[in-house]
């Protein structure tokens, strides 16, 4: 079911944002060779927590962590555990919380220095994709319209795009309507109105677009082992543009 949000509603969900925000620029101060997973798991339990709220993907249909850690050729679902990053890794990181009966949703990927600069290219051109498609996400146009933006971008840069992912509806559930795919044909898909409330996030793969899933049922890796990227907002569409409920100014500053 579709839920157009009041004006309240969203300010309610812009704060469940921004305290995933603030989770993710404590993770980056940690973010070094050496540390475990788990370690970044277990800081933002207890710092989502500690400000009285939940972490929103604990125990969904059965995720058994706080965060999604995805490090390099993972693209999403990676599961927390005792790997400890390395110099070159990708990492992305999403986060969810439930604050005052709404959820905000924000990934982001970060990577341990040194890396190469066509790694760098990579990662800043899936953060660029993000942004192109928040552009096109506007009342009038369609869902569809954020697709083909977002793919049309990426595979100008010889990118692939992944289809067995997408965006979402956010708001009093974690995932409600309408999905948000990163390819697709503009003018096509439900129309964008004022009061919607979206997770966009393009996932990229370096390489071919093809996945696979892993024995845990959650762990979806690039068929290729090449490495993938994912960033997301949670975004309201307002009268004429759309507004950025999550910050990455907080992680970047």
């Amino acid at each position: 079911m579709l839920f157009h949000k009041t004006a309240e509603e969203i300010d309610r969900i812009k704060e469940s944002c921004l305290l995933v925000s603030k989770t993710h620029a404590l993770l980056k101060t940690q973010l070094k060779p050496g540390i475990k997973t788990i370690k970044l798991d277990q800081m933002a339990y207890e710092f989502i927590c500690d400000h009285k709220a939940k972490p929103a993907f604990l125990n969904y249909h059965g995720f058994p962590n706080t965060l999604c850690i995805s490090v390099n050729d993972i693209i999403v679902h990676g599961i927390p555990s005792d790997y400890e990053l390395q110099e070159g890794d990708v990492v992305s990181i999403d986060c969810g919380v439930m604050k005052d009966g709404f959820f905000g949703d924000s990934c982001y990927t970060f990577v341990v220095e040194p890396v190469s600069k066509e790694v760098c290219t990579f990662v800043n051109t899936v953060k660029q994709a993000l942004y192109k498609g928040i552009e096109a996400a506007k009342p009038g146009n369609r869902i569809g319209d954020i697709g083909n933006t977002i793919q049309t971008f990426v595979e100008q840069q010889q990118y692939s795009v992944v289809r067995e992912m997408v965006g979402h509806g956010i708001g009093r559930n974690l995932h409600e309507a309408p999905d948000v795919p990163n390819y697709g044909k503009a003018r096509t898909g439900m129309l964008l109105r004022k009061g919607m409330v979206l997770a966009v996030e393009p996932m990229i793969n370096f390489g071919s677009r093809w996945v696979k899933l892993m024995d845990d049922g959650w762990t979806l890796k690039t068929r290729d082992g090449r490495i993938s990227a994912h960033f997301e907002h949670t975004i309201s569409i307002g009268e004429a543009h759309s507004e950025v409920l999550s910050n990455f100014e907080l992680i970047e500053k």
